[in-house]
């Protein structure tokens, strides 16, 4: 494990140049703000090896799918994220040769992402006739969120020099993960008088809109503003400012961006509607932009922070993970969803998965406002048009969720996937129990979530078969959780999650509004077949064993634990072909475990033990998703030295490079996991039958840990050490469970108990 930044419970710091690890540090210091994001690449150019990119919420294309052998069924298109036109660059030259850490003389490097305040800063010394310290500051703004600030600082500290600025927007760009350079973007105007460039996206056949995006920059010198020379090109804009200093002298350039999208602006609108925000922006200086920003992310982290006593590494990585997720999705617009990597890379495509849902869900009830979960829930409710012709195009009934999009068509172009990983169609709306639950909101389910119910319900009922041999109701064909094993029989976890989903819903059912049950007519003869398949669904299991069977045909494999594994071959899947992986026993991430998890109190501590037992050695944990989940069951189970090392390995899954694969991104869906793992694992904190619970216990290498949550128009603050404190900051009377003590807790007020 190499460790490219220093521990710091509130900064992403480094002192070194990372030029063997420039990919890695440009996607830890990414920045985002909902609305917009990049990497943490240089704003000055560096022609070493890089990752250049910048990513718009929304903003996507629909590529024509590529396989070798066609199969009915596949989607038309794959979609993926577009790498966006760069707006930071700023290009300097000294003396006219060009400053560039890849080639030019430096030191005293050091950059800092400061977690507090969502501030990038970056600096070095340059050597050359002269020596000079430049300092970089950027942020995008909470505030307005279609602008980022960028300043630069410019001290002579020997000699005298000709320093030139030179900033760009940049439309010439490329995404580097596929099509081999190829460029989306093609230019419409270029405006040298008001400094703007508009692009869109170019034609596809299959009916997705085209993006049309503006980008607008003013520049400040000591902070008035300054009209440079301007020149362009197609998609491009250049805008140069000169100076000289003399030793001792300081220069600053600071460069204000607007950038809007047709997904808000029409294309004949935008640019009055980029003159009304840049005016907006520079009615302020980029301190007291800084200061609104600033002031906002106070509020989220009132609410959100979770403090860890005994280990700053521990809280490093809670805390950046929070950071990258609130950077990532606060819920300011329900057309929006959170990609696996977030604006940190093109990997994924930019696109949704199941991981919402499953992950990133249970932690937003409890640090967000109630309308934040709400967004994600009216995202997939309004893309059930697309999940109906999913199935459709599968030949089924009902309505299935995709696997990847951005409108609720499917868009993922790997038939494993696309055909075969199905449980997603119970995992999306378990999101909608996990709400009814969290809040006692009851008012989606009763009416919107109530279609999305009925809509995956007769997908299943359709999409089971009943083994006349067995009498039994099963799932052929299958991906499950596990995605180092392809087209299985009788998944348990999916089995089980196709078995609760039509459960739930006949549970719901009587409880829903007149209307919903008018619009969607569920027969008797339906609910008939629905409580059918439930109490005759088949579930492999080996009784000798005392585990769930994770597939029909799981246990002839080779059975042998991960430490069998060479360490050289490992992760496997950067050593192995993808047919050993297939034949060997080993398990990517939480299969049988993951519907554990989920459906939590069905399941004696003996059966969660031995399952626990059996698959967690077998599991190479090569999914980012994978030990957040095996660190709450093993905290649950008594497990605590295995919990905690699950727990550091989720926390700080990016930070230290884990999984060698940071580089290219992010991994933003799991990152919900290390507050998942304290919160659910270390604290044990279950809401079940309108009843919060707590199971609390300090790992031995910490001194102790607390946190805050809503729940159900309160905010809670749990503090754990030798003793626990809870406190009701906020709202009504509470009555919450700590192990099997009831205590009730009034506003204001704080409980003390033993640990």
């Amino acid at each position: 494990m190499k460790r490219i930044f220093e521990i710091n419970p509130w900064n992403i710091t480094s002192h070194n140049f990372p030029k063997e690890d420039m990919r890695l540090a440009e996607s830890i210091t990414s920045i985002g703000n909902d609305y917009m994001g990049m990497r943490g690449n240089f704003e000055e150019g560096y022609s070493g090896d890089s990752l250049s990119g910048t990513y718009l919420a929304g903003v996507w294309f629909p590529d024509k799918t590529r396989v070798g052998w066609w199969k009915n069924g596949y989607p038309e298109y794959f979609g993926k994220s577009l790498n966006a036109p760069s707006f930071i660059g700023i290009q300097i030259l000294v003396d006219g040769e060009k400053v560039d850490l890849a080639k030019c003389d430096f030191s005293d490097y050091y950059q800092n992402l400061d977690m507090h305040q969502g501030l990038l800063t970056r600096s070095y010394i340059y050597h050359g006739k002269s020596n000079i310290k430049f300092t970089f500051e950027r942020f995008l703004s909470n505030k307005i969120q279609e602008a980022a600030l960028i300043k630069v600082k410019a001290q002579v500290l020997k000699g005298s020099a000709k320093l030139e600025f030179i900033s760009t927007l940049d439309g010439n760009v490329v995404n580097e993960d596929s099509n081999y350079e190829e460029h989306f973007w093609k230019p419409i105007l270029e405006d040298e008088k008001e400094k703007c460039i508009q692009l869109i996206t170019k034609e596809n056949p299959f009916q997705v809109p085209q993006f049309t995006v503006l980008l607008k920059q003013s520049l400040r010198v000591n902070g008035e503003k300054v009209h440079g020379e301007v020149e362009t090109k197609a998609g491009y804009l250049a805008e140069k400012v000169t100076t000289m200093l003399d030793a001792g002298e300081k220069y600053e350039l600071e460069k204000d961006v607007i950038v809007i999208t047709s997904r808000d602006v029409a294309p004949d609108e935008q640019a009055e509607r980029a003159d009304l925000l840049m005016h907006e922006l520079c009615e302020h200086t980029f301190s007291e932009n800084l200061a609104e920003h600033e002031a906002i992310w106070q509020k989220r982290w009132e609410k959100s922070d979770v403090q860890i006593k005994g280990s700053d590494e521990a809280q490093q990585g809670i805390r950046f993970n929070i950071f990258q997720l609130f950077m990532t999705y606060y819920g300011q617009d329900a057309r929006l969803n959170i990609g696996p990597k977030g604006f940190t890379g093109e990997k994924y495509g930019g696109a949704t998965y199941w991981d919402t849902e499953a992950y990133i869900i249970p932690m937003y009830l409890a640090v967000a406002p109630k309308e934040v979960t709400h967004a994600l829930l009216e995202y997939r409710h309004k893309q059930l048009p697309g999940a109906y012709h999913n199935a459709k195009q599968q030949g089924l009934k009902g309505a299935l969720f995709p696997m990847v999009t951005f409108n609720g068509i499917e868009c993922h172009n790997e038939w494993e996937i696309t055909f075969e990983e199905i449980h997603r169609n119970a995992d999306i709306p378990f999101a909608i129990y996990q709400y009814t639950e969290y809040t006692g909101d009851e008012s989606y389910v009763q009416d919107e979530g109530m279609d999305v119910l009925v809509g995956t319900a007769r997908f299943w009922a359709d999409r089971v078969h009943f083994s006349k041999r067995k009498h039994k109701y099963m799932i052929h064909g299958v991906t499950g959780p596990n995605e180092y094993e392809n087209n299985v029989n009788n998944n348990w976890f999916t089995n089980q999650m196709a078995a609760w989903l039509l459960s739930y819903t006949l549970e719901r059912l009587p409880k829903a509004k007149l209307e919903a049950l008018k619009r969607l007519a569920v027969s008797d003869e339906e609910k008939a077949h629905w409580q059918d398949i439930v109490d005759n669904m088949y579930f492999p299991e080996d009784k000798e064993l005392g585990i769930f069977v994770q597939h029909d045909t799981f246990l002839d494999k080779d059975i042998r634990p991960v430490s069998t594994i060479p360490a050289s071959e490992r992760p496997i899947n950067q050593h192995w072909s993808w047919d050993k992986i297939l034949r060997s026993p080993f398990i990517k991430q939480a299969d049988v475990l993951q519907g554990i998890y989920f459906l939590n109190n069905h399941f004696t501590k003996e059966q969660k033990e031995k399952n626990f037992d059996f698959y967690e050695p077998l599991t190479v944990h090569e999914s980012s998703l994978s030990a957040c989940i095996h660190a709450i069951l093993a905290a649950e189970l008594g497990k605590q030295d295995k919990a905690v090392e699950l727990y550091q390995k989720t926390a700080r899954l990016d930070l230290d490079n884990y999984n060698n694969d940071t580089s290219d991104g992010l991994h933003i869906t799991s990152m919900s996991g290390s507050w998942l793992a304290i919160v659910q694992g270390f604290a044990g904190m279950r809401y079940y039958n309108d009843e919060l619970c707590f199971k609390p216990f300090v790992p031995s290498q910490w001194q102790g840990y607390s946190f805050k949550m809503n729940y159900r128009g309160r905010l809670l603050e749990v503090n754990v050490s030798d003793e626990i404190k809870l406190r009701l900051i906020s709202g009504p009377s509470l009555k919450v469970k700590v192990y099997d003590q009831e205590v009730l807790l009034e506003e204001g007020q704080e409980k003390c108990l033993k640990a």
